[in-house]
Formats: structure tokens, sequence, C-alpha cells
């Protein structure tokens, strides 16, 4: 393979990836996992590694692609913590989009630096000569170097495996439900407080699932311990149930207590949620 080339298949493989990362439906296949690790583990390192090191005698082809998986280990974190102290945060698109400029820096300054050196002092990746690496290395290489450069494979290796393990086997954080209620302009404010006897009257309530399971709620609005309304609801993790709940007052009176509980699997022992208002019915 010449010169350049494995830059430029570097360059395909960030625009692969911010498109299988980004757009739908390229978003939900299988590929989008399989270059986004090959997007923190291995790309900002080798285009690092080029930028450094751009003859192909700077460094042997086993150490830099050694040092391609260590150093991206060590730039990703980087360019998060970097993250963390802007208004962007360390998020999906930040991230990818940061990796992504990064990387496509380092490919620049690793073209314009090859190209100030002679043609057969240019770094080429060439797979035709993998076997006579593996050879050579074998003959030329100290029994203590070739320990420590298998103990390197192996430890790259293990690391990768346990970084895949830890990005499709995400651990799962608290259980807990949001639930909140909304005054007339959709804010939590300006509750309605004034009711009339008989008439019909609503509140916006929601619902927000963080249970990691469909889970199944009853919300119940009372009035001064008196049952108002009562509602069924099924919602799926991460998903969000948010509705008008109408409700009519059967009695009048000032400073009652109106309000909305929320029980979770038939469990009526005692609300999961509550929320109340202070209303005068008319």
């Amino acid at each position: 393979m010449s010169s350049g080339k494995d830059i430029q298949i570097i360059t395909i493989l960030v625009i692969l990836t911010i498109l299988f990362l980004v757009i739908y439906p390229l978003n939900s296949t299988p590929f989008r996992p399989m270059l986004g690790i090959i997007m923190l583990l291995f790309i900002p390192g080798y285009a690092l590694i080029a930028a450094l090191f751009p003859g192909k005698n700077d460094l042997e082809d086993i150490e830099r692609l050694a040092l391609s998986f260590g150093l991206s280990i060590v730039v990703v974190p980087l360019i998060c913590l970097g993250l963390n102290f802007t208004p962007f945060g360390i998020r999906l698109l930040p991230i990818l989009f940061s990796l992504s400029f990064f990387t496509l820096v380092m490919c620049l300054i690793a073209s314009l630096r090859r190209l100030k050196l002679p043609d057969n002092e240019r770094f080429a990746v060439n797979f035709s000569g993998i076997y006579p690496l593996i050879k050579g290395f074998s003959n030329t290489k100290s029994r203590f170097d070739k320990v420590l450069t298998i103990l390197l494979f192996f430890l790259i290796i293990a690391l990768t495996i346990m970084l895949i393990y830890i990005f499709v086997t995400p651990s799962q954080g608290e259980k807990f439900t949001e639930f909140y209620i909304l005054g007339d302009n959709g804010t939590a404010e300006n509750y309605l407080t004034l009711l009339e006897v008989g008439s019909n009257s609503s509140i916006t309530a929601g619902i927000t699932n963080h249970e990691y399971v469909l889970t199944n709620y009853t919300l119940k609005v009372l009035l001064d311990n008196s049952t108002l309304r009562t509602l069924h609801i099924k919602t799926n993790h991460n998903s969000t149930w948010e509705e008008k709940v109408i409700f009519t007052p059967e009695k009048t009176g000032n400073n009652l207590k109106l309000e909305f509980l929320l029980y979770k699997e038939e469990n009526f022992t005692a609300p999961y949620r509550n929320l109340h208002l202070w209303v005068n019915v008319t």
C-alpha cells in the first residue's frame, strides 16, 4: 500500500463513524457499535502516531500498532475531560465530533509531514509484508523484547475486551419514577386553586418511567380523602405519559386537600409517589 493510503482509510472510517452514529436508520445497524469501538480504541491514536512519526524508520510497525491502541486509550479520556469544562458536556455528539476533529487534524499534519520526506523514507502500510515482519520480529528481537511485546499485546487485547463489555452491557442505574403535575401554562406554577362543585376541572399530570421495565401505574385523584378519579397507566422504560386528568369536585369547602396519588404494580399499601394542592371549592 502506497504512502498516504492509510491516512485516506482513517479519514473514510471517521466519516463512516459519524454517519453511522448520527443518521437514521444507519445508527440502528450493527455497524454502529463496531465503528464506535474502532473510533475509541484505535483511530485517534493511529492518527497521532502518524503525525508524530511520519518516517518509516521512526518506529517499527509492531510498535506503531501497539502505540496506536495505547495512545487512543489516553487521548479519548483527555478529550472527554476537556469537554466536561465546556457547555457541551460529556455527551455522544460532542465526544464524536471532538474525536473526529482531532483525528482529521492529526491526519492533515501527518500528510503534510510525510510530503516533506523523500518517497523512500515515508511511512506506508504494506499488507504483503506482514509475514516478513513477523518472521523478522522473531529473528531479530531478543527474548526480553519478545516477552515485553507479547505482554503488551495481551494487555491491549484484554483492555479492548473489557471496554467492549462495558459498552455493550452498561450498568443499570437507580430505578425511579418521575411524577409531576403542571399548571395551565404547562409549567410547575399557576395551578388551578378555585374549583366549582359539580363542574369538571382538569390538571395535567405526567409520569416518566425510569424503572428499566414495563411498569403498571394507578393514579388516584382524591379531594378531602374522597376518590374523584382513578386511572390505570402502563409505560415502558424511559417513556413518558402526560395527559390532562379530568375530575369533578363533589363537595364545597375552603383549603381542601386535592391529592394525586401514584401507585405502582397494584401495590396499594402506600402511594409510590404523591402530590397535592390546596383548593377552594364553591
